[in-house]
């Protein structure tokens, strides 16, 4: 009788043992996962922040390298009126196309996701500002006289692209989210239209969507930063 109690005992002991050992490796995996998932999402994070540290000095380089060639521009053509004629083509050729900061008079615009209930509606899409939102008030802006445009401080030029990602939108490769904040340099009362009643800010408004509208006297535009490239037009000679 007491050896099989004796066994009973050294078997619970066992399973015990057995248990608390499998409980013990299973933390230790799980710890070890974390452990390691934390470890990858620091490095992602650094390598991030290494790659945007690389992009600023680069940058930094080439507003230098800018800063340099206007000043080599400007004592080359300062006696030869050709040149000079040719420099101030130059000059506005990039503020047409908008590689040059531009500043002056005109609105701005801000679109943001309703801060309606999503239950209150059938459909929850309809209280988001989507690409096709922007890009319909963009395209107002531009019927209305608008001669410069960009949207979170994002410059819009012949080659940017707006497309939508989820809850985000992606112009000129960059990823921007609400509120979309559009500024249009123009004749204030011409493209202060947009607002009109019947116009798409008021279906939007209609819609939940947050829009302001604002004229000013006094709005700067960032230059495009990226490389505008033509694949596939070409200049007839």
């Amino acid at each position: 009788m007491n050896k099989k109690v004796i066994s009973l005992v050294l078997g619970l002991m066992c399973f015990a043992l057995t248990l608390g050992i499998c409980v013990q490796v299973r933390t230790v995996k799980s710890s070890n996962s974390t452990v390691s998932q934390n470890y990858e999402e620091n490095n992602l994070r650094a390598e991030v922040l290494r790659y945007k540290e690389r992009y600023e000095n680069k940058y930094k380089e080439l507003e230098k390298a800018e800063e340099q060639l206007e000043k080599e521009r400007q004592n080359s053509t300062q006696n030869d009126e050709e040149l000079a004629r040719k420099e101030e083509e130059i000059k506005k050729g990039n503020k047409m196309i908008g590689l040059t900061e531009v500043t002056g008079p005109g609105v701005i615009v801000t679109l943001n996701d309703s801060k309606k209930d999503v239950n209150s509606v059938l459909n929850p899409s309809s209280l988001i500002v989507h690409d096709a939102d922007v890009l319909s008030v963009i395209n107002e802006l531009k019927n209305a006289g608008a001669e410069a445009i960009s949207i979170n401080e994002q410059r819009l030029v012949p080659t940017s692209s707006i497309s939508c990602g989820g809850n985000i939108i992606d112009i000129n490769g960059e990823k921007v989210g609400a509120p979309f904040v559009i500024k249009a340099i123009g004749l204030p009362e011409q493209l202060a239209a947009l607002s009109r009643p019947g116009g798409y800010l008021e279906r939007l408004k209609e819609d939940g969507i947050g829009v302001e509208l604002k004229k000013s006297n006094n709005i700067t535009i960032p230059k495009y930063t990226g490389v505008i490239t033509y694949e596939y037009a070409r200049t007839i000679e």
